[in-house]
């Protein structure tokens, strides 16, 4: 292992190569073009989630004319998309701004540093050779930008399955999903009803025997139109351009007033996708027992489908929902508790949740202190700093929107407050409550999910208040207002000559 060579000087890191992580640094060059920046990516490849997960029909879950980078509509009528394809658009995105030139492939920030002194991050980073070996390597920042989301590729929930030794055949989380594994003409059992059950279900059943989705609780599906033609025929009539915007404004203002009239009106919105839902199932599907949730939609995840598939595929000899309780699972398969009804199997799915964290297990210290273990004591600061840490951006998107549109106008936020620094002179930005009014603040989860693994990482999420700067913005349009016309002032401390000011 190669000694740690001298610290390189940059302006700005962005941690993480996915659609955040691109989308940031267009937003970096294109508006703070007097400053240097990289973006260190600790995979062999850029794109993130889309480059990561591997198990079959790996898609988007929200239209792509929305999730895709503002900047550079979705060029194709495909609206819900597969893994690849929207790595590939991430690749020629980057390749287009000329962005690709600033990735450092292999780069895993093990550390980050904060020092009031020097006014600049230190960044620990391990580099991976091609030949495999590592290296050390350092890097001084001013400002860091984690793009890199909330889940943690290395770790998954572990789900607790009652006599899951027990079994012989073969058990695969999605997160590991073996690309050699060959399921044609076997019985397979998907643990699970979230968004990665709901989009393995359909793909297996093309090749699978039989394929059982046993949820302890049903979950909320809507279908969504497989294309997206509107681009397409408001062209005939306009300049494309407009076309794409127009399209983009429907999109964003149908969406939000769904969700905010669903979140408003629970009863209602309940109704209504439980209307969509039992107008896709097969007659006389039993929709009281396999889709009726206990929570309310966007209390957890809205699962979406494309084209209806998934409740296409319940349409199939051999495929089917069971929902109950786990007794045990035996050599070849799963007894349930009700009536010990047992489910043969020759592969069982894991689909049970993911690890969630953010700073994507980096050390974080500022001044020598620890941040990871008290980021659950910590606000966040418009939904895209953390309280405490200086000059470090927390870039998450929406859970009941689509996410591009969160992680864009937070990563403008962001630069507004660098903007701020450089009219001032001010050297750090650190979100600041005095000890006085943080006696007084709400404290609620920043994220609202209610989903186990959700609810198993609440500790691990910073906090909000709901009021002031102390929000998780929920929808394009409130963050939009906050970002244009809120004070960068509010709830921020500024530093200059290593002293507080009000700048």
């Amino acid at each position: 292992m190669a000694a740690t060579a001298a610290a390189e000087e940059l302006d700005i890191v962005v941690v993480g190569a996915g659609l955040t992580g691109i989308n940031a640094a267009y937003r970096l060059q294109t508006q703070l073009p007097n400053h240097s920046f990289t973006i260190l990516e600790t995979r062999d490849s850029l794109g993130g989630t889309w480059d990561f997960w591997k198990y079959p029909g790996i898609r988007s879950d929200s239209t792509m004319a929305l999730y895709g980078f503002p900047w550079r509509p979705w060029p194709y009528e495909e609206s819900m998309a597969g893994a690849q394809a929207i790595k590939s658009y991430i690749a020629d995105c980057a390749a287009s701004e000329g962005i690709d030139k600033k990735i450092r492939l292999r780069h895993c920030v093990k550390a980050a540093n904060w020092s009031s002194k020097e006014q600049k991050w230190t960044l620990q980073l391990e580099v991976t050779r091609e030949d495999g070996t590592t290296e050390q390597k350092q890097i001084k920042t001013w400002w860091l930008l984690n793009c890199s989301g909330y889940y943690n590729y290395n770790k998954v929930l572990a789900p607790n399955i009652p006599g899951i030794d027990n079994f012989q055949g073969q058990v695969i989380h999605p997160q590991f999903w073996d690309e050699k594994l060959d399921y044609a003409d076997k019985k397979i059992i998907i643990i699970g009803s979230g968004a990665t059950a709901i989009t393995l279900l359909p793909s297996l059943a093309e090749k699978a025997k039989e394929v059982t989705m046993l949820q302890r609780s049903p979950s909320y599906v809507l279908a969504l139109p497989r294309k997206d033609k509107t681009v397409k025929n408001l062209s005939r009539w306009m300049p494309l351009s407009w076309a794409v915007t127009i399209n983009w404004f429907q999109r964003m203002f149908f969406e939000t007033a769904f969700v905010q009239f669903v979140l408003n009106f629970p009863n209602a919105g309940r109704k209504f996708v439980t209307n969509a839902m039992k107008s896709q199932l097969p007659k006389g599907f039993a929709i009281e027992k396999h889709f009726n949730p206990r929570y309310n939609p966007f209390e957890q995840r809205l699962c979406f489908c494309p084209g209806a598939d998934f409740f296409k595929a319940l349409h199939k000899p051999g495929v089917k929902i069971v929902t109950d309780v786990i007794n045990t699972v035996t050599s070849d398969g799963i007894i349930v508790k009700t009536g010990c009804e047992k489910i043969e199997a020759d592969i069982i799915v894991t689909a049970t949740g993911l690890h969630m964290e953010i700073l994507s297990s980096t050390a974080v210290t500022v001044d020598g202190v620890p941040v990871n273990e008290t980021v659950g004591e910590r606000y966040v600061w418009n939904a895209c700093m953390i309280e405490g840490v200086p000059n470090a951006g927390l870039l998450t998107g929406y859970t009941a929107a689509s996410w591009t549109p969160g992680v864009d106008v937070r990563t403008r936020h962001l630069i507004k407050v660098i903007k701020h620094q450089e009219k001032t002179g001010a050297a750090s930005a650190t979100p600041y409550i005095p000890e006085s009014k943080r006696a007084s603040l709400p404290a609620g989860p920043m994220m609202t999910l209610s989903s186990t693994y959700a609810r198993a990482a609440m500790k691990r999420m910073p906090l909000v208040a709901g009021v002031g700067p102390w929000k998780a913005g929920t929808n394009w349009a409130q963050d939009v207002w906050v970002m244009l016309f809120g004070s960068v002032k509010d709830g921020m401390k500024y530093t200059a000559g290593g002293k507080s000011k009000d700048i």
